[in-house]
């Protein structure tokens, strides 16, 4: 996609009003100022208007509002943790069931390491 280009001093125009009309916000009303301020400021937002939100094209996530009723009522609010009524830590599906020895954690060094020194520290370890 090419851009349009302005011309010098008096024949400059704006190029940027093509994007702009895509995807804007919307006039908002201003609350708050004295009397005759939001038709000032309503004008001024409509002659620039402000870029529209990039994430408006994605898919909206299914939030629940923190007054919401529970969707686990027999549910402890305790459970996955170690403290309470409910099941604790063990629940965590993600959680390593051993931990990691030397040899795995140099693994995953070597790979961050841009002098190589991890590398050779690993190799020499799995001799």
């Amino acid at each position: 996609m090419v851009s349009e280009v302005s011309g010098p001093a008096e024949q400059s125009k704006r190029t940027d009003l093509g994007v702009l009309k895509q995807s804007t916000q919307p006039v908002r009303a201003y609350t708050g100022g004295e009397y005759g301020n939001n038709k000032d400021m309503r004008t001024r937002q409509g002659a620039a208007p402000m870029a529209g939100s990039p994430f408006d094209s994605l898919p909206k996530m299914n939030s629940i509002g923190l007054d919401a009723p529970t969707e686990r009522p027999d549910e402890p609010g305790t459970a996955g943790i170690d403290i309470g009524p409910g099941g604790g830590s063990e629940l965590m599906m993600d959680r390593p069931t051993s931990k990691p020895g030397l040899a795995n954690t140099l693994q995953k060094l070597a790979m961050f390491d841009d002098t190589g020194e991890a590398e050779l520290i690993y190799q020499s370890f799995n001799r």
